[in-house]
């Protein structure tokens, strides 16, 4: 889809179908390219900033046609104003795949280079994060579309007819081999995406633990775990949440090997409860089908996995999932029922709607004494209650290690999924108090989200861990830039620069 080129090498030329974008910095000074259009359209660039040349116009686009010899020029000027941060630019990409797309062009050329002037400092890391953007923006699941009310066969009403995009450069070559990073980071994403995207019917465990073996493609090694492997292995808690289910649970283990074996790996952990209904804690009917994306941070994982091979990180890394269906039934799991978790510890059900964290309980403690990691860090659509405190934009940070929050709390802000650190005081611990076990699964009205990381901290056994409640962010029923509606992804990046923030030399 993406062609890098230098402009000397593109014939260039224009009819009807071809966009050329442009653009206009905030000093309102022509570059090269910018230049070269406003004098073969006679001067109508600057009519343009004649007409838009004010702060209010940044970050709007304008779209010009000129004739052009034989041919017309189709351009569109994006105003940018200043481009400080790499988000900036990855929202410029976004909205310029958005206009291109729904305005029916077939070959963009992105005239790259006005975007930010090359002698300023990042200005390639800045053009890099423009075509990431676009890149993220062009995602779509329509796997499932066949027909239109209109009565065409197809997806017709909202197809892409892109074809291709040209990104004009004087620095194509190295924009190109660069690019590969990012291309490695989309494609992890877009597998995450697609798998919290598939409805309920399609990603019960087992098709979901299959789709894991794709991973192997690229180098990870992958172990997948029936349920005659987990009763062998003493996985109760995890097991009781699929119980009254007519599919069968799974876990999934996959570690990517890309540093020395003395090197001790990090460690993901996902929660994958591919549909949850509560159990005999039935969730009300209004809103039950979003629950498909309860396994949004066993996906978030996959695709940090999947990433992080494909760009060959230089560090070791072990991602496991459990994979459940929480469903009533004459053999679900009851309130007040007690089981005996991996670690040994007794837990009282009290609600069978607080199942993710029975599954994470014995994750891990399985990954702390099966590969003894330097860290755990374990991702999950846990509860509601972090939606109440922090919306969908910041995902709830809770951790044992005030280091380990620091390192992932600054890749959030880099990459622009954000994490919020939420108390986790020995206070909160009480509200786990039952008499007939060690421990119940959930506490009182307030606090919620903290008492599912309190009893989390339970089963880590003194690892350095931090728990990331994505229930606010994992899906966005409205979309933002380089995010469209649906299933986003989300900790896909946090986790790959987590990586190559702190564990890549």
């Amino acid at each position: 889809m993406f062609n890098f080129t230098n402009i000397k090498n593109n014939d260039h030329k224009n009819n009807n179908h071809i966009l050329d974008v442009i653009f206009i910095g905030a000093d309102y000074e022509l570059q090269r390219h910018a230049e070269e259009y406003n004098k073969k359209s006679n001067g109508l660039i600057d009519h343009y900033i004649s007409l838009y040349g004010d702060k209010k116009y940044h970050n709007t686009t304008h779209f010009l046609s000129f004739k052009d010899g034989d041919n017309y020029c189709n351009v569109l000027l994006y105003f940018v104003g200043t481009v400080e941060q790499k988000q900036d630019s990855e929202s410029i990409g976004a909205s310029i795949y958005d206009y291109a797309n729904k305005s029916h062009f077939d070959n963009i050329n992105i005239l790259c280079d006005d975007l930010i002037p090359s002698h300023h400092v990042g200005a390639v890391e800045q053009k890099l994060h423009m075509i990431f953007g676009l890149l993220l923006q062009s995602y779509k699941f329509d796997r499932f579309v066949t027909k239109n009310y209109d009565g065409n066969d197809g997806n017709d009403g909202d197809k892409e007819n892109i074809s291709s995009f040209h990104i004009i450069s004087d620095s194509y070559d190295y924009l190109e081999k660069e690019f590969i990073y990012y291309q490695a980071i989309a494609s992890g994403i877009f597998f995450t995406r697609d798998l919290v995207s598939l409805p309920p019917n399609i990603l019960y465990p087992e098709y979901f633990a299959e789709q894991c073996k794709s991973l192997c493609d690229i180098g990870v090694d992958v172990s997948i775990f029936d349920e005659k492997k987990l009763k062998d292995i003493g996985m109760n808690a995890l097991l009781g949440v699929g119980q009254g289910s007519v599919r069968d649970s799974y876990v999934v283990v996959m570690h990517w090997k890309g540093a020395s074996d003395d090197v001790s790996p990090v460690a993901f952990v996902g929660k994958g409860v591919t549909f949850d209904t509560g159990g005999i804690s039935l969730k009300p009917g209004a809103g039950m089908h979003e629950m498909k994306w309860d396994m949004g941070g066993a996906g978030a994982v996959c695709g940090a996995m999947h990433a992080l091979a494909a760009r060959k990180a230089k560090a070791n890394i072990i991602g496991i999932i459990g994979l459940v269906e929480n469903m009533p039934d004459g053999n679900a799991q009851r309130p007040g029922d007690i089981v005996t978790s991996l670690s040994g510890q007794t837990i009282e059900i009290h609600n069978t709607d607080a199942e993710g964290r029975l599954v994470l309980a014995d994750l891990l403690w399985y990954i702390k004494h099966e590969y003894n990691p330097s860290y755990m860090i374990d991702l999950a659509t846990l509860t509601g209650a972090i939606i109440l405190s922090l919306g969908n934009e910041y995902a709830g940070l809770f951790s044992n290690d005030e280091a380990l929050s620091n390192m992932l709390s600054h890749a959030g802000q880099s990459v622009n999924e954000k994490l919020w650190s939420m108390p986790m005081d020995k206070i909160y611990d009480k509200q786990l108090k039952t008499a007939g076990a060690d421990m119940k699964n959930i506490g009182g009205r307030y606090g919620g989200a903290i008492i599912a990381a309190k009893f989390l901290e339970r089963f880590v056994d003194n690892c350095p861990w931090a728990h990331l409640d994505i229930a606010g962010t994992a899906w966005d029923n409205k979309g933002k830039p380089t995010m469209p509606a649906g299933a986003t992804g989300y900790g896909v990046k946090l986790l790959n620069q987590f990586i190559k923030d702190n564990f890549e030399q």
